[in-house]
């Protein structure tokens, strides 16, 4: 699929005393402009932190469960099944643990039970003998949940971090997205929200401040993975939880990496990103999220290393199982829907837990909107988990389509329903047709855009300019790895690498200096530009490629254009 390349031109108002024009462009076009903003940013000791207190209901929230541990109450943590949620108990079984003992947690079945509270679980939990419910990473639309807790004698406090419905739980709810809160920011994710009620537990119990250090850990992998902004609070909790990650103090950390075979250190974003969070997504997909929660909470190694093998084991599964759904996926859509400008899948009885990789995948192929729909229970009902790409809201377009859902929830870029089978092609043509009329008004939409950060030269790619290229990480959501057009250069030598051919690696030239490049998985898709003196632009990234001992700055290749090719 042809890419339009994108290239903003940011001035750049005054110049900052020891940080590369480039770099400071790349910070003015993500909206950090001031000189102060900027040396904040790239601080190794960031130091962009909110009082917990200004959160509503944080002052209400801590006094209770500070009631509840005087009274010895049984409290009991309500989380989600993916890795914000899991993070989120682990974090609040931990710090809890140093007021009382009396605590315990729950996880609901993605498959059996779904998203947030429900009856069935509130039953178990009071036969339990809970007292005080505190959820993490749901609860904001659970008012009739809520109201039947509360009806059997237990107290609720809601800790969440998603859009808070039209009417809320009647509880002391915490989130900084609700109506009247003054917290300055709002993208903390679930674990980040439950990290701001121990800072106010532990500020108004005395406990070590150093016991919130610790927890720094879990609240960078649950950011990282939930995908939320990494600026402002959310860059200062991960940087420093990076920094705990790779003094290897968690031993559940540890052992993960180990089980996951990652073997390069230290543990950057992007490690945390695409092998750490998918781990312990895995369980909560294919089995049970307390694999997840024995992984940190867990007192002897073998207990770690068990769950840690349970995670990856867990994952091989995900991955397999994720690769015949999507080739199954992929074949529908080539002779079903290949016209499509909203793709909606009939899945079957396809895993519902990696039906949302699924659609991301085939979003990602298709550049288009996709729906992933799989059986659900033995009715004629049926599930939906979408993907969409930028430019349409997804959420949006299903609000509009509202009457035929029994549940539907979700955000730009994502979704998820409950429906009866029998509508789902009213959806798909309502969806088409929906779609359509915005294409006739902006036929861009569905071409896959590559938005640059800055055009460089090869000289630019000095070890000094990587090293503060390295000051940008942790990279992110609206802090993605910076993107750069290497204009005009011609190959002088190429090497194709695989079994079938399927990565190349090559050297440019602009006259003067070379250049190291690589390009991944893609080199049969631009047999045409990849041909020795063809003069070409490159989009992609540097980095560092050690080989034998030897470091060496390499670009990564992500598209490629040709201007010139001059092989004979």
């Amino acid at each position: 699929m042809k890419k339009k390349w994108i290239l903003e031109q940011n001035t750049i108002n005054k110049p900052v005393d020891g940080v590369s024009s480039i770099i400071q462009q790349i910070l003015e076009s993500r909206g950090i402009i001031s000189e102060p903003e900027i040396r904040e940013f790239l601080s190794l000791k960031p130091q962009e932190t909110f009082d917990p207190f200004l959160l509503k209901n944080m002052d209400q929230a801590v006094n209770v469960i500070i009631d509840s541990v005087k009274k010895n109450q049984r409290i009991c943590i309500y989380g989600d099944y993916d890795a914000d949620g899991v993070a989120s108990i682990c974090l609040l079984l931990e710090f809890l643990s140093y007021l009382s003992k009396n605590v315990t947690y729950y996880i609901p079945s993605r498959v059996d039970e779904g998203y947030g509270l429900n009856m069935e679980a509130i039953d178990l939990i009071k036969k339990d003998g809970v007292d005080l419910i505190i959820t993490v990473d749901c609860g904001s639309t659970s008012f009739h949940e809520v109201a039947y807790a509360k009806s059997l004698g237990m107290g609720v406090i809601v800790t969440d971090h998603h859009t808070v419905d039209i009417k809320p739980p009647e509880c002391v709810l915490v989130n900084p997205k609700q109506p009247g809160c003054s917290y300055p920011f709002k993208d903390l994710c679930g674990c980040g929200v439950a990290f701001k009620l121990a800072q106010g537990l532990q500020r108004k119990t005395g406990l070590e401040k150093a016991l919130l250090n610790n927890l720094l850990d879990i609240v960078a992998i649950a950011t990282i993975g939930d995908i939320v902004a990494l600026n402002s609070e959310n860059r200062t909790l991960v940087k420093y939880g990076l920094e705990v990650i790779n003094q290897g103090k968690r031993e559940g950390i540890v052992k993960l990496a180990k089980a996951a075979e990652i073997k390069t250190k230290p543990l950057k974003s992007y490690q945390i990103a695409y092998i750490i969070v998918p781990h312990l997504n895995a369980a909560g997909r294919m089995a049970e999220a307390c694999a997840g929660v024995k992984l940190f909470t867990a007192k002897s190694s073998k207990s770690i290393w068990e769950a840690a093998k349970t995670l990856a084991e867990n994952n091989c599964e995900r991955k397999k199982i994720q690769e015949e759904s999507y080739k199954r996926c992929l074949e529908i859509v080539q002779t079903r829907h290949a016209e499509d400008r909203f793709i909606v899948i009939d899945a079957g009885d396809a895993h519902e837990g990696i039906t949302g990789i699924v659609a991301g995948k085939i979003k990602e192929a298709y550049n288009r909107p996709v729906i992933v729909v799989t059986k659900s229970g033995t009715e004629d009902l049926i599930k939906g988990t979408g993907r969409s790409i930028e430019g349409v809201n997804i959420y949006d377009l299903l609000k509009e389509q509202e009457a035929l859902f029994l549940k539907f929830g979700g955000h730009a870029g994502a979704c998820g329903f409950l429906m009866e089978g029998k509508n789902l092609d009213e959806l798909r043509s309502n969806l088409n047709n929906s779609l359509a009329c915005r294409y006739q008004a902006d036929s861009d939409i569905f071409y896959n855009k590559i938005k640059l950060d800055a055009s460089i030269k090869i000289n630019d790619l000095t070890d000094a300019f990587m090293g503060q290229l390295d000051l940008l990480e942790p990279y992110g959501h609206k802090n993605e790895r910076p993107v750069f057009e290497l204009p005009q250069v011609t190959i002088s030598s190429i090497y194709f690498m695989g079994e079938d051919k399927q990565h190349a690696r090559f050297a440019v030239s602009d006259g003067q200096n070379t250049l190291d490049c690589i390009l991944f998985n893609e080199a049969k898709c631009y047999a045409l530009e990849l041909e020795k003196h063809a003069v070409v632009s490159l989009v992609g990234y540097p980095d560092i490629n050690i080989w034998n001992g030897i470091s060496k700055i390499q670009f990564v290749v992500k598209d490629i254009k040709c201007y010139i090719n001059k092989a004979d």
